[in-house]
C-alpha cells in the first residue's frame, strides 16, 4: 500500500441518514406521481433501476418529505440484501428512500462518492459491511455500523481516476443492456404484429399491402377461422405445449458452488431479471457425471420457473449448464419453432395463462402438467422459419452485446480489488485495458 493512502471510518468524513417507511395504513402507488420511492428491490447492478418504480401518493408525501435523496447521493441497503450500493441518478433527484436503505452525505471534499461506491462493492468493502452487520435471525447494517466502516483511500485525483476506469467499463455494460432492451422490444413488436394482432393476415384479407417482403407476405393466409382461442389465421393450429415438446424435466436439487469447475447452475433468479441470461452471474454446480446428461441444457431448450415467481422463462443459447429444481425444462420437438416459442413465453397471452393457473395460497407455484396443458397457437412451419430468419439480425446483435458485456464485466471484476487495494495503479490498469482490446 502506498504511503499517501489514508485510513478513516466513514463516520469521520460523512453523515449517514436513514430512509423512511410510509405512514401506517398508507400504500405506494403504481400510478406515477412527482415522488418516486426507492426500494431495495430497485437496486440493480450498482444502479437504481427505473423500470419498476412505485410512487408516493401526493397526499402522503408531506409526512415523509424530509427523507429524500438528491442526484449524486450514495445510498446503501441495510436490511434484506445488505450492502447493495448505488449513486442516485438525476431522474431520481428528490425521490423518497425506503427505511431499508441509508444515504451517505459527504462532509469532506477529500472523498469521491463514486470511489466509495466502488470501494463498498469490492471484497474489502464487503468484508467491512459484513463485519459491521448485526443480528442473526434478521441481520441489519445499522447506521452506526455504516459509520464504523473503515475506508483506505488514495488522494482525490487517484480516487477519481479509479472510479473513472471502473465506471467506464460499467457504462459500456449499461449501454449494452439498454441497447438490448430496445432490440428485445423490436423483436416483441414483430411477434405481436405477426402472431397476436395478425396484421399481415388482416392486410391481405382487406387487400392492403402487408409491409413485408413479398416472399414472406406470401406465406400468410388471407382469411381466418374459429378455434378455442378465438379467431385465428386459416390453417394454423392450436396445440398444447406438451404436444410440441418432449417430456418435461424437473431440475436438479443442489446448491450453487463457486469453488468447483463444472457446468453453470441456472436458477430462477437468473432468468427473471432480463430477457436474456447473464451467464457471468450464474454460479457453478457440483454434479456427478451420471446426472449431467439428465439435467443438462441444450440450445433451444425452454426453462420455466415453477415456484417463487413462477412463469418466468428463457430460451437457452449455447452453454454448458444444468438447471435447478425450481425450474422445468421443455425441449421443443421442432427446432424451427424455438424463436417463436421464446417470444410466446414473453407475450401477454402467455402471462394470462400463468396468472390464471397459479396454485398455492401462500406461495404461488406451477407444475409440469399445468404448464404442459397451456394452449399454444402454432403457425405454419414456413412462417415460423421466416420469423426465425427475420429476427436473426436482432438476436445476433443481442448475443454480441451480451458477449461483450461478459468480457467487460470480467475485466472490471479483475481490476476492482487490485485498484481498490492499491495493488494496481491507474497507469498500469489503463494499459491492462488496452491490451484486453475492449
Amino acid at each position: 500500500m502506498e504511503s499517501e493512502w489514508t485510513l478513516k471510518k466513514i463516520g469521520e468524513f460523512a453523515e449517514v441518514r436513514g430512509g423512511k417507511r410510509l405512514p401506517k395504513g398508507k400504500k405506494l402507488s403504481e400510478k406515477k406521481t412527482t415522488h418516486p420511492y426507492i426500494r431495495v428491490v430497485d437496486f440493480s447492478d450498482g444502479r437504481i433501476s427505473l423500470s419498476n418504480l412505485l410512487y408516493v401518493p401526493e397526499e402522503v408525501f408531506p409526512s415523509i418529505k424530509r427523507y429524500i435523496v438528491e442526484s449524486g447521493d450514495l445510498v446503501i441497503s441495510i436490511v434484506g440484501t445488505i450492502g447493495l450500493v448505488a449513486i442516485i441518478p438525476f431522474e431520481l433527484h428528490e425521490a423518497n428512500l425506503t427505511e431499508n436503505a441509508a444515504k451517505i452525505l459527504f462532509e469532506e471534499a477529500t472523498i469521491d462518492p463514486q470511489f466509495l461506491s466502488w470501494y463498498l462493492k469490492s471484497s474489502i468493502g464487503k468484508h467491512e459491511i459484513q463485519r459491521n452487520t448485526v443480528g442473526s435471525t434478521q441481520p441489519k447494517l445499522p447506521l452506526y455500523g455504516i459509520k464504523n466502516i473503515e475506508v483506505n483511500y488514495p488522494p482525490l485525483p487517484e480516487q477519481r481516476a479509479i472510479a473513472h476506469i471502473l465506471g467506464s467499463l460499467d457504462d459500456k455494460i449499461e449501454l449494452n443492456r439498454r441497447t438490448n432492451e430496445t432490440l428485445e422490444a423490436m423483436a416483441r413488436a414483430i411477434f405481436k404484429s405477426w402472431f397476436v394482432d395478425f396484421d399481415p393476415v388482416r392486410a391481405k384479407a382487406e387487400g392492403r399491402p402487408t409491409g413485408l417482403p413479398d416472399d414472406i407476405a406470401a406465406l400468410f393466409p388471407d382469411s381466418f377461422e374459429d378455434s378455442e382461442l378465438g379467431e385465428i389465421p386459416k390453417g394454423w393450429e392450436v396445440r398444447r405445449l406438451s404436444e410440441i415438446s418432449k417430456k418435461p424435466q424437473y431440475g436438479y436439487t443442489a446448491s450453487a458452488n463457486e469453488e468447483v469447475v463444472g457446468p453453470k447452475f441456472l436458477r430462477i433468479k437468473d432468468i427473471n431479471k432480463f430477457d436474456w441470461i447473464d451467464w457471468t452471474t450464474v454460479p457453478y454446480c457440483e454434479i456427478e457425471e451420471r446426472n449431467t446428461a439428465k439435467y443438462s441444457l441444450q440450445t433451444g431448450d425452454i426453462v420455466i420457473a415453477r415456484m417463487a415467481d413462477p412463469g418466468h422463462a428463457a430460451l437457452i443459447e449455447p452453454v454448458y449448464a444444468v438447471f435447478a429444481s425450481y425450474l422445468i425444462r421443455f425441449r421443443p420437438l421442432y427446432e424451427v419453432y424455438d424463436r417463436y416459442l421464446q417470444y410466446w413465453l414473453r407475450s401477454d397471452e402467455y402471462w394470462k395463462l400463468v396468472r390464471g393457473h397459479q396454485t398455492g395460497s401462500t406461495r404461488a407455484n406451477l407444475n409440469a402438467k399445468v404448464l404442459g396443458d397451456f394452449s399454444v397457437l402454432v403457425p405454419d412451419v414456413e412462417i415460423a422459419i421466416s420469423f426465425r430468419s427475420y429476427i436473426k439480425p436482432i438476436r445476433d446483435k443481442i448475443l454480441s452485446n451480451i458477449r461483450e458485456s461478459n468480457t467487460l464485466a470480467s475485466l472490471r471484476d479483475t481490476l476492482l480489488p487490485k485498484l481498490i487495494s492499491g495493488e494496481l495503479r491507474v497507469p498500469n490498469a489503463e494499459k491492462f485495458i488496452e491490451e484486453a482490446e475492449v
